[in-house]
């Protein structure tokens, strides 16, 4: 498929977009964790990613996080962008996604995901529009629709919101509010 006509695919996939799952480790941030000496992990999270979520929250595309691992970190993170749909120590991703839909009324087509290793393959076999960071497990880049150039914790996730942001004709005018 020539680079144009799998940019065409790409935006057709991504132009109903109406809810976005993402990871956490190896997707938000770049898969490192530290233990503080009292046993909490801090993660490191970047400000690009941070405000590609909150740009589709602004264009009335919700986030909604689902990790297999919970940490105060990531509670502060997602309370800090906005994001109402967090979901921590979650053993069945997919089940959890189901019930997201079901909640929002949205289906599968309507729904883009971000992840970096198998537990995420449940979801992201079935949304309309999958993405993994350049860091992922090669079993993840083979299945998703889109790789992004950059790595897990380093701009992935803003690639990506902003794939979203153009192919339903957002991105510009959101751009255009700090140009002029």
């Amino acid at each position: 498929m020539s680079h144009q006509n799998q940019d065409s695919v790409l935006s057709q996939k991504s132009k109903s977009i109406k809810l976005v799952f993402l990871d956490v480790d190896g997707v938000l941030t770049d898969g490192t964790i530290y233990y503080s000496s009292l046993g909490e992990s801090l993660k490191p999270f970047n400000t690009l990613d941070g405000q590609g979520i909150k740009y589709l929250l602004n264009a009335g595309i919700d986030v909604a996080i689902i990790s297999g691992r919970g940490s105060e970190s990531l509670k502060a993170r997602a309370l800090d962008l906005g994001i109402k749909e967090l979901h921590m120590n979650v053993q069945n991703k997919r089940l959890k996604a189901q019930e997201v839909l079901n909640r929002q009324q949205l289906d599968w087509t309507q729904v883009a995901a971000m992840g970096d290793d198998w537990p995420d393959l449940p979801i992201l076999n079935r949304v309309g529009f999958s993405c993994a960071p350049l860091t992922a497990h090669v079993e993840l880049r083979r299945r998703v629709h889109w790789v992004s150039q950059e790595k897990g914790g380093y701009g992935a996730v803003r690639e990506m919101c902003d794939l979203i942001l153009k192919s339903q004709g957002r991105y510009d005018a959101l751009l255009l509010e700090y140009l002029t």
